[in-house]
């Protein structure tokens, strides 16, 4: 298996990879310590609660997201961010389309191999 990606990702060249339930994807680098990942949601498209052991960091390009990170909820927009910790049960809606991006370490070895898409969904 690669253990890396291409130096450059040229995202107008590539596909979405659909995961359904109104989420989409793209893989925009990574290595054994990072990911990064942009992920495009239609409006109710959900990001279903789950924790992994990956530390992560995402970013709100454009649209609106409501947010769970534990107890903890919150409304993110563009230009918002998010930290989640490792371990920590954690979810989102999207209330308007919008297009986020995650970056997690160590990289995400269920994303690659195509194991992570289950937690994706309409409410």
């Amino acid at each position: 298996m690669k253990r890396s990606s291409e130096l450059f990702i040229l995202a107008d060249s590539m596909e979405w990879e659909v995961l359904g339930g109104g989420v989409s994807r793209k893989f925009l680098g990574w290595d054994n310590q990072i990911m990064m990942v942009k992920v495009k949601f239609e409006k109710g498209a959900e990001g279903k609660a789950h924790q992994h052991f990956h530390t992560q960091a995402t970013y709100c390009v454009e649209g609106k997201f409501e947010f769970t990170i534990g107890k903890e909820k919150k409304i993110v927009k563009a230009g918002d961010g998010v930290y989640i910790p490792p371990n920590i049960m954690h979810g989102a809606i999207c209330l308007e389309e919008g297009i986020l991006i995650d970056v997690f370490s160590p990289v995400r070895e269920d994303f690659l191999s195509g194991e992570a898409v289950s937690y994706f969904g309409k409410k």
